[in-house]
């Protein structure tokens, strides 16, 4: 059965992966393009539209990309992490097929293979609203991706070989906006154009890979309308902080002296600030952007803050022509509740990122592979890290795969403790889960009472301040192997990352699709006969 469904439009793309050299902070290196384009190419789709993207593998390693905050329902297939896909060959190509099914709002998608993501590969990706559905304000007069992150002028090899020899990445030498970094001497060209008057949308997104960014345009307010597929109470901001694999809609009101203005992201909660620039210019205005860029905010009780006035607008549809508040998830019975702690450590005498004590290594036979194809016990158990919620930090690292077996339709409470003095960010793919709380200190029941019930924004990021715990609720009603993870590639390359098996246990149509005839065979599978199809 094809994951491509009749009746709903279909857009192609098909993507060149190329090396180019280019110079973000001004020194020439080697970067990863995307037909050409660095950031790669934006996908604009529409709600329920069925995308087809053809990927050419122009480089000297297998790569991947997977598609951050597409639900990719009952198609973990198509996910493009290594627990459910092969890595495409160099010199090869993979047809990627998915539909954005019933979701709206603003994502990402970058490489997970190697350190690839700290040379590029990445891009904006937004679902638009059908025409039929309201969103709930105006028309904007345009439509801006705005993809910020931390950057090094090392190549992505040079930092997978200090990772692979134990060594931490340290830090960053710069911040771009949109593969740029404005120098301030008269010459930069803008990155977007306003019509004084005008309101534009624009979508920032961090796809860095160390520092939560603060993000503030000079002399202007942001109106927040969309965080990571919800509608959002419509609150207005000077500033916002973007924690790492975190995106924001927000409305921006041409409304200021015709000229150029900064748009500036800058890190947070680092020893040195660093700063990157793009220039937006209004349309027949006259005179340069006012050196005197607006100062981001200190500390991170700021951001904790800020994190509390987001919430869900419930009067608002999304992508389904229904109230979003209609799903009362403060009233339903939690399952289970699973409790995970980051940890950093050494293991052999490299440095290691575990969770609950083990470091995730991925095996040459993805994950979901090996369960389709019956071979589980030779690749990986389930269940072998303990998440009891009154567990402690594990003082010894393990290195094995680590999944975790989740009923379907489980619903279940995650506690996120983080006991380092480093912000965590942590994602998972095929959902988004409510995110109901964020405070310092240590998990316990009684920190219940404390959670949002009501308006929690649904959304696939939480992040996690030092000394500090955050919970999310979900339920697990997509079948597949999903990846949770650490939004820092350093961590997540190291083994702070773990998989979620939600099993098919019918092998019914109606939980999951059929693994595709297109899909790449690799480890224990290549050359194994293909199972027998799922039933209806």
């Amino acid at each position: 059965m094809s994951v491509v469904h009749c009746g709903d439009p279909t857009i192609f793309f098909t993507w060149n992966v190329t090396y180019g050299t280019l110079s973000p902070l001004g020194v020439p290196q080697q970067v990863i393009l995307i037909n050409g384009q660095f950031p790669g190419p934006n996908i604009n789709s529409t709600t329920n539209n069925n995308v087809i993207v053809n990927v050419f593998n122009n480089l000297d390693e297998p790569f991947l990309i997977t598609w951050v905050g597409v639900q990719q329902r009952k198609n973990s297939w198509q996910d493009g992490v290594l627990g459910t896909m092969c890595p495409i060959p160099p010199g090869t190509n993979y047809t990627y097929k998915f539909q954005v099914k019933d979701q709206i709002g603003s994502f990402m998608y970058y490489p997970v293979t190697a350190m690839h993501r700290a040379a590029g590969g990445f891009g904006g990706l937004r679902i638009n609203s059908r025409n039929l559905i309201p969103v709930p304000y105006a028309a904007p007069e345009d439509d801006y991706t705005v993809m910020i992150g931390d950057w090094y002028s090392k190549s992505h090899s040079q930092l997978k070989k200090f990772l692979d020899s134990g060594r931490a990445m340290a830090r960053p030498d710069g911040v771009l906006i949109n593969g740029k970094s404005a120098k301030g001497d008269g010459k930069d060209e803008p990155l977007f154009t306003m019509k004084a008057g005008k309101t534009y949308k624009y979508r920032i997104c961090n796809v860095g890979l160390k520092n939560s960014l603060n993000f503030r345009i000079q002399g202007h307010q942001m109106k927040l309308v969309e965080t990571e597929g919800s509608h959002t109470v419509q609150n207005t901001y000077d500033s916002l902080d973007v924690h790492i694999g975190q995106c924001f809609a927000v409305l921006v009101t041409a409304d200021k002296e015709p000229k150029d203005y900064y748009m500036v992201a800058s890190t947070r909660f680092s020893k040195s600030v660093l700063t990157g620039k793009g220039i937006i210019r209004y349309e027949n205005g006259k005179g340069p952007a006012s050196p005197e860029v607006p100062k981001a905010p200190v500390g991170w009780a700021w951001s904790l803050n800020q994190f509390r006035s987001f919430r869900w607008n419930l009067t608002a549809s999304a992508a389904r022509p229904n109230p979003q508040g209609s799903y009362h998830y403060g009233k339903i019975n939690i399952t289970r509740t699973i409790k995970l702690i980051n940890s950093a450590s050494k293991a052999d005498g490299k440095l290691r990122y575990a969770i609950n004590g083990i470091s995730h290594v991925d095996p040459e036979t993805p994950l979901k592979l090996a369960d389709y194809y019956g071979i589980r016990e030779k690749v990986f158990k389930f269940d072998t890290m303990k998440v009891d919620p009154q567990s402690t930090p594990a003082e010894k690292i393990t290195m094995e795969p680590n999944v975790l077996n989740i009923t379907i339709k489980d619903f279940v409470e995650i506690i996120f403790e983080n006991p380092e003095k480093s912000l965590q960010t942590w994602h998972l793919n095929g959902y988004s889960f409510f995110a109901v709380a964020v405070e310092p200190g240590k998990w316990t029941p009684e920190k219940r009472k404390n959670y949002n019930l009501l308006d929690a924004l649904s959304r696939h990021t939480i992040q996690v301040f030092p000394k500090s715990w955050a919970a999310i609720l979900l339920t697990f009603d997509n079948a597949g192997m999903w990846n949770l993870r650490s939004e820092q590639p350093e961590r997540r390359y190291l083994g702070q990352q773990l998989y979620v098996g939600v099993e098919n246990i019918k092998r019914s149509l109606r939980n999951e699709y059929n693994m595709p005839d297109t899909a790449l065979v690799c480890g224990l599978v290549k050359g194994m006969p293909k199972p027998p199809p799922y039933s209806t």
